[in-house]
């Protein structure tokens, strides 16, 4: 027959045991909450970054318009860049020929008469002997070498500003790239009234939503 002093042992031994697998699941616990926060957090996505968009577009134009996801507006930037050189071209040729034209006309080397590949100057039949014809063609070449070389000068200038606006659209676009705008974009109407010098007078309430 078993005591009482063999079942409260029995008993004893029991709790022992309890509290022991007790500790021991939250000294478990703890050190797996523990290693669960001491694991490499995710790394977060990277944020678009306005300032490599304005780095990439400074280095290549277009490429920061490509980062942006803009893809449609990389030919329109070298579209614009092409016909910008194309006329800044254009202007120095003219502005060249006239220069040479001018030049030649007043070194007095007979030899020298590259002002005839002008087609004006072939088509108004200038009399060079004439001092008034001839003042009159040294006035037109020296107008338009200036008007050509002011061209292309301005169209240089242009160039430049068309960079700089590929660098700024770039950078600005890279702002917004983040920006959440709403596909409800709806208009709601309904009547009101107003007073209008102490009168009532009907109206009706437009509200857009963006």
């Amino acid at each position: 027959m078993i005591s009482r002093g063999s079942v409260l042992k029995y008993f004893l031994v029991i709790i022992q045991l309890l509290v022991g697998f007790n500790l021991r699941a939250q000294l478990i616990e703890a050190d797996t909450i523990q290693a669960v926060q001491q694991l490499p957090e995710a790394e977060e996505e990277e944020i678009h970054s306005p300032r490599k968009a304005t780095i990439y577009s400074a280095i290549l134009p277009g490429l920061g318009q490509v980062y942006n996801k803009k893809y449609w507006k990389v030919p329109l930037i070298y579209i614009g860049f092409g016909t910008i050189g194309y006329f800044i071209n254009w202007n120095n040729e003219n502005y060249q020929l006239f220069r040479t034209g001018y030049r030649h006309l007043t070194d007095d080397n007979p030899e020298t008469q590259d002002y005839l590949k002008i087609e004006a100057v072939r088509r108004n039949n200038y009399n060079l002997d004439n001092p008034s014809d001839f003042e009159n063609l040294k006035t037109a070449l020296s107008r338009q070498q200036d008007y050509y070389r002011r061209n292309r000068d301005l169209l240089i200038i242009s160039i430049v500003g068309f960079y700089g606006l590929n660098i700024i659209d770039a950078s600005v676009d890279a702002h917004l790239f983040d920006f959440d705008i709403s596909d409800d974009l709806t208009l709601k109407w309904e009547p009101s009234m107003m007073n209008f010098d102490n009168n009532f007078v009907y109206c009706l309430n437009f509200r857009f939503n963006f």
